[in-house]
């Protein structure tokens, strides 16, 4: 199949919610909810994906002729880009019944592994959730991470107890789903976590723990303080608070506060590999993207994630070429125009 196979292959069995769009940006579902849509007024998703359209690259061939390599090292294990699939949850509920959380994280772990990349799992209130995802897990050797979502201490400290069976590579916490309606009314109380208590849920992890959902640079400086080794600079796709920058336009800054100190992960609107040659360019170490792969598993299964990462991977290898990286680590921002 090809990518817009696999994308007119998704409209048929997506529901009503999604569309399917040519180009995911935000602008069919804008503020629809439950469907892939941003809270309030729906710009949030919009933004993200606009503020990478507005930077353009430097174009500079005057430089050795060599292959490329879009080679990364996640925490010591070697990816084929610094690309992974972002945490989805309620599939069922925003993208229509072709899958349920189950199904999907299943197939989306052992896709991503055969693709040479990594899945991010989502959560939820179902402890089969978190259960499943942590079987694909192990069954794919590690290859994932699962993110566990903010729950209350006790209940944080048995679902790391859980997905530490499943021996991953990492695990994350979308700290930033401290937003989401089913979160903010639980009892005993989820949601927000201090430093300290986001220390302890780091040495619950036992392996490199990523926090997802930061978006300042005094975030950024209270997430390294608690132990974190990595972030994933995220508005969580403009879906748990309205009118926030996008996280192409705050970026730099938490990079050049933090760089070097912990790995740095942006998402939101990255939909093609020269948007992730930009993120890369701004100051992060690798990219996390949510709905396209939603799409690609409705209207390809496991073929269609090789589509789409093939796909990545040959605009990232053409732009670096382009531009005179010729590794990861030669790109600057010195190559991008309009930062």
């Amino acid at each position: 199949m090809t990518y817009q196979e696999v994308l007119a292959n998704a409209r048929t069995c997506m529901g009503t919610l999604c569309k399917s769009c040519p180009t995911c940006n935000g602008l069919a579902c804008k503020n629809t909810m439950p469907g892939p849509g941003a809270k309030g007024i729906g710009t949030g998703a919009i933004r993200n994906y606009q503020k990478w359209q507005e930077l353009c690259v430097n174009m500079d061939t005057i430089c050795e002729n060599a292959p490329v390599d879009t080679s990364y090292d996640f925490f010591g294990h070697k990816m084929d880009l610094p690309v992974f699939a972002a945490p989805v949850g309620a599939v069922k509920l925003h993208y229509g019944d072709k899958f349920t959380d189950l199904t999907y994280n299943d197939l989306l772990v052992s896709a991503c592994a055969e693709a040479g990349i990594l899945a991010f799992t989502g959560d939820g209130v179902d402890t089969s959730v978190m259960e499943a995802a942590s079987k694909a897990i192990a069954k794919a050797g590690g290859r994932g991470v699962p993110t566990v979502k903010p729950w209350n201490m006790e209940l944080i400290a048995q679902k790391m107890e859980l997905v530490n069976t499943a021996e991953p590579y990492a695990i994350a916490m979308d700290i930033d789903a401290a937003g989401l309606p089913f979160l903010k009314n639980m009892q005993p109380p989820a949601g927000s976590k201090t430093v300290d208590e986001l220390r302890q849920i780091a040495e619950w992890a036992k392996k490199p723990f990523i926090l997802k959902g930061i978006m300042t640079v005094n975030g950024a400086k209270k997430a390294l303080e608690a132990g974190a080794s990595g972030i994933v600079v995220s508005n969580h796709g403009g879906r748990v608070l309205d009118q926030c920058p996008a996280t192409a336009e705050v970026l730099p800054a938490i990079a050049d506060a933090v760089g070097g100190k912990m790995t740095i992960f942006v998402d939101g609107g990255i939909r093609t590999g020269m948007d992730v040659f930009k993120a890369l360019a701004l100051g992060a170490d690798a990219v996390l993207i949510a709905r396209p792969f939603v799409n690609m598993v409705y209207g390809g299964g496991a073929e269609g994630v090789k589509v789409y990462v093939d796909k990545l991977k040959a605009e990232l290898s053409d732009t670096m070429a382009m531009c005179g990286a010729h590794s990861l680590k030669d790109i600057d921002r010195s190559m991008i125009w309009g930062y």
